[in-house]
């Protein structure tokens, strides 16, 4: 197949989730003799090169042009309010129209490339995606990794929203990442019939805890003031309301009334920062609480797993969450939210011969602290759990078994 795709972050412009699952699936597409074109954004000073070849797979980066100062008198209302954020609306619209232009009109109409799917993530691509459809009739799969109302509880953009139900209505296949999505997009309207679910994956090669030596482990662990007899828990992630760090904080006091020598690592970015800083020194933790305001690249964030004893992600929304795989991988006892829209539910196996982790009500402080010392409660139990996490990777969620799903998804649009 030859796919062209477009996706709003990609290497080495990496922001979140998407980007990550992004690289690895269509590396895996290449590796399996597929070729695939990416349409993806610039960085913000347009630095990065407009056209190039990376691990086999040819990149496309339009320059950005400012059309912000043009937008307020056609856009609604909710743009507006963005702020400062209409620029990122504007450079959002940008890149997919000229993505799409130079799709349809360069290497399609000029170079004469014949492409058998256009493939677009998120509605941060849809509207490319929407009119390379429109304009050459290629088959269209749009991929929905969260939804405006999920990410914000229901106090997002309509502008978005419609953009989102928009490329589902235009779309041939649209590919989700966990069957609680699926749910939560036909409650939104989505047309059911079109929907398929493919999870994401995570490279148990990369995330190996054999290849984190002990003294990596103490370096990370010294770092953050957690002694040989003190356990780590852990959160990775961005600092938003949705993703319950305020909660697990507030489950601390709990989880030291049994656990007295546990301490907790939180690492992010994100709006909650200041909020959860003067939390912390509201509930008096600062002794058992360390931040650390930064986005860590890969590696590192491979030796933070290996460092903790329990990975937690408290969500109230979560579609899929990559970071619980990597946790797995790296044979870490995981809790997780399991309320609400939570791919995670799906992920992690909560009772039985095979239990890696606990499900947790992400709302309530004391059923977190329940999770979390029930996965520190010995290193035996810890050691079970993390071993039935990697199987359960290396069986289900390696990056091949998920590249070979979605590549069987997209033939079934190609022959029809």
């Amino acid at each position: 197949m030859k796919l062209a795709v477009l996706v709003y972050e990609y290497p080495p412009k990496i922001v979140g989730g998407l980007g990550t699952y992004a690289a690895e699936i269509t590396r895996k597409f290449v590796l399996m003799d597929n070729d695939v074109t990416i349409f993806t954004m610039n960085d913000d000073a347009g630095s990065l090169p407009t056209r190039e070849i990376w691990r086999g797979i040819e990149i496309h980066r339009p320059q950005h042009i400012d059309i912000s100062d043009s937008l307020p008198d056609v856009i609604a209302e909710d743009i507006k309010k963005w702020g400062r954020g209409i620029h990122l609306f504007a450079k959002i619209m940008t890149y997919n129209y000229l993505s799409a232009s130079k799709l349809v009109n360069e290497l399609i109409r000029k170079e004469n490339i014949k492409y058998d799917l256009v493939v677009a993530h998120d509605w941060l691509s849809a509207m490319g995606g929407i009119t390379v459809k429109k304009e050459i009739g290629l088959p269209f799969v749009f991929h929905v990794h969260s939804t405006e109302k999920g990410r914000t509880l229901g106090n997002g953009s309509e502008v978005v929203s419609n953009i989102e139900l928009h490329g589902a209505m235009a779309a041939d296949m649209i590919v989700t990442v966990s069957y609680a999505m699926k749910d939560e997009l036909v409650s939104l309207g989505f047309p059911k019939d079109k929907i398929q679910v493919s999870y994401n994956g995570v490279d148990p090669q990369k995330y190996d805890p054999n290849a984190v030596t002990s003294e990596q482990i103490k370096k990370i662990r010294t770092l953050y003031g957690v002694k040989d007899d003190e356990l780590m828990i852990l959160f990775i992630g961005r600092l938003v309301g949705v993703k319950g760090v305020d909660k697990l904080i507030m489950a601390m006091p709990h989880i030291l009334q049994k656990t007295p020598k546990a301490k907790l690592v939180i690492v992010g970015l994100g709006d909650l920062q200041e909020y959860l800083t003067n939390l912390v020194k509201a509930t008096r933790m600062s002794d058992y609480v360390k931040f650390r305001f930064e986005f860590i690249p890969e590696e590192e964030r491979i030796l933070h797993y290996a460092a903790c004893d329990v990975a937690v992600f408290p969500s109230h929304y979560e579609p899929f969450g990559i970071v619980v795989l990597e946790a797995m991988s790296m044979e870490r006892p995981v809790v997780v939210g399991a309320a609400g829209v939570s791919g995670m539910r799906e992920i992690v196996i909560c009772c039985g011969e095979e239990q890696c982790g606990y499900h947790i009500n992400p709302s309530n402080p004391a059923d977190i602290a329940w999770g979390i010392n029930s996965a520190l409660e010995n290193p035996e139990k810890r050691k079970w759990l993390g071993k039935n996490g990697r199987k359960r990777v290396l069986e289900e969620f390696s990056w091949d078994r998920i590249a070979e799903k979605t590549l069987e998804l997209y033939e079934q649009i190609i022959k029809r």
